[in-house]
């Protein structure tokens, strides 16, 4: 079955969608021997599709947890050679990608797979698929401070969009506030600007959960697959964020062709009494 080839490259756990439409931009894709673009699809079963010189094929689908350290990216390679969170996969761990990124300082949860159709589920901006974060800051947080936390920050980006805070600690003997603070959005550096901006600036950041799926006890640079209950739970919140989504786009898409239609209406009732105001009247006199 013909399909596009940023889907295929993610069901062949090469790279999420978002990243294979960067490989086929630099034309690291051919196909029958051809350079393939952006927008390409191919048959798998028909055709020979080469990445790099390598054939490509569907790979069983996998998923790891990582706790990534500060100082680490969250990315597959890095061409000047820092620390990447694949490279804290053992040796026979099979090819998989990083959904979404964590900040170069920040710590914590990163879901490895090679099942594009769920990153793309769980980072969708749309989907609102939640993230918390165990937060480290300077000061003591005021009472309004958090609550504008939680309404959203005016940042140089646009204002954040509305989050959940809890968990709230201040450590006198450090001088430091501690919160859980839960998201629904992934803007860059997004909660460090956040709280820089109300004065506490971020001493450490850590991600404690990405949809169902949670850190625990996982040791600082350590990996591990997710245990079979899991992987059900995340695919099964994968499945209920596409639900959500299409059920909210039909409903904008109703109301769209609602609006649509009474307007339509609307035109044609007033075309008809334009057309009877126009109509000439007959006299009443004789000729």
């Amino acid at each position: 079955m013909r399909a596009r080839l940023q889907k295929l490259l993610a069901a062949a756990g090469v790279a999420s969608r978002r990243h294979a439409e960067e490989l086929l931009k630099s034309g690291r894709v051919r196909v029958n021997g051809q350079i393939a673009k952006l927008g390409d699809s191919a048959d798998p079963d028909a055709d020979e599709i080469l990445l790099d010189d390598s054939v490509l094929g569907a790979a069983p689908l996998a998923y790891w947890i990582a706790h990534k350290p500060a100082g680490v990216l969250t990315t597959t390679s890095d061409p000047r050679g820092r620390p990447t969170v694949v490279g804290l996969l053992p040796r026979d761990a099979p090819r998989l990608f990083p959904v979404g990124r964590l900040d170069f300082d920040t710590e914590g949860l990163v879901l490895l797979t090679n099942d594009g159709a769920t990153a793309q589920a769980l980072l969708h901006p749309s989907f609102g698929n939640e993230r918390e974060y165990r937060v480290t800051a300077r000061g003591a947080m005021s009472k309004v401070a958090l609550q504008r936390l939680a309404r959203g920050v005016v940042l140089d980006d646009g204002p954040t969009a509305p989050a959940r805070v809890a968990h709230v600690r201040f450590d006198r003997q450090y001088g430091e506030t501690t919160l859980h603070l839960t998201l629904r959005e992934g803007r860059k550096r997004q909660i460090r600007r956040a709280l820089a901006a109300l004065g506490y600036p971020v001493r450490r950041l850590v991600r404690v959960r990405l949809g169902p799926l949670e850190l625990g006890p996982l040791a600082s640079g350590a990996t591990r697959p997710l245990t079979s209950a899991e992987r059900r739970a995340v695919l099964a919140h994968a499945g209920e964020l596409r639900a959500h989504a299409d059920g909210a786009r039909a409903q904008h898409q109703g109301a769209q062709r609602a609006r649509r239609s009474d307007a339509q209406a609307a035109r044609t009732r007033g075309e008809s009494d334009g057309a009877a105001r126009r109509k000439p009247r007959r006299s009443s006199r004789p000729y």
